[in-house]
């Protein structure tokens, strides 16, 4: 599951902050300061980091900065109402995303999820049934020749591809694709996305050794072959 470094000094928004994140299946490492933050860039690997520009002891500008000097993942930053020069200050360092304090739950849910995946895209080739994923290029092979995949159709294959050995329900392959389309996906339109996308990517679509179907629940990636 996605690791989230948080960095809030207020600790009445890091306990709500940390309860929301878990409720939606992060693993969250909290640090109150930037001197805490910083500590924890060492031996604490994340997939993105949420960062209070304003600290007891500085600034997230700073958190940033050491980020940056040694991964390369998301950083969306958390700023005061009104603070427009924070903002645009993040912003030019290179910064992800912000969002403004109070923010509504469900849109910074949004936003982490909008940029674990855009990050994501530039990630490690993945290999499974001789199927084999560039996220760099976006190009989809099976047994050496190009899969023509819709961008649904890819978003689809992406999600399981970056849950391995995960379940992954339909109702969060609704969220997935609705978020993706900007439109309204239904249930009987998951069926037949998921079907089309065998047809493509299966060896025998009938017997799918790739999307695997978990009754009652929902499905998951097969074991892959390796994963460069």
């Amino acid at each position: 599951m996605p690791q989230i470094l948080l960095v809030e000094d207020d600790q009445a928004i890091a306990r709500n902050l940390v309860l929301l994140l878990r409720s939606e299946g992060f693993t969250v490492t909290h640090a109150a300061t930037r001197s805490e933050a910083v500590a924890m860039l060492g031996g604490n690997p994340f997939d993105l980091a949420l960062i209070d520009i304003a600290l007891p002891d500085g600034n997230g500008f700073t958190v940033y900065t050491e980020i940056k000097a040694t991964r390369e993942v998301p950083v969306i930053f958390l700023t005061a109402s009104g603070d427009e020069a924070s903002v645009v200050t993040g912003l030019n360092m290179g910064a992800d995303d912000y969002i403004t304090k109070p923010f509504r739950p469900r849109e910074l849910i949004a936003r982490i999820g909008t940029a674990l995946r855009k990050s994501r895209r530039t990630g490690s080739a993945f290999d499974i049934g001789g199927l084999h994923l560039d996220p760099a290029s976006g190009v989809v092979t099976r047994q050496g020749k190009e899969v023509y995949l819709s961008a649904l159709e890819y978003r689809l294959l992406l999600v399981f591809v970056n849950n391995p050995g995960n379940i992954i329900t339909r109702s969060r392959l609704l969220d997935e694709l609705w978020d993706a389309a900007g439109e309204f996906v239904n249930d009987n339109t998951l069926t037949v996305y998921i079907k089309r996308l065998r047809e493509k990517i299966e060896s025998d679509p009938a017997s799918p050794q790739i999307i695997l179907t978990v009754r009652g629940t929902g499905y998951r990636l097969g074991c892959s072959d390796a994963a460069e």
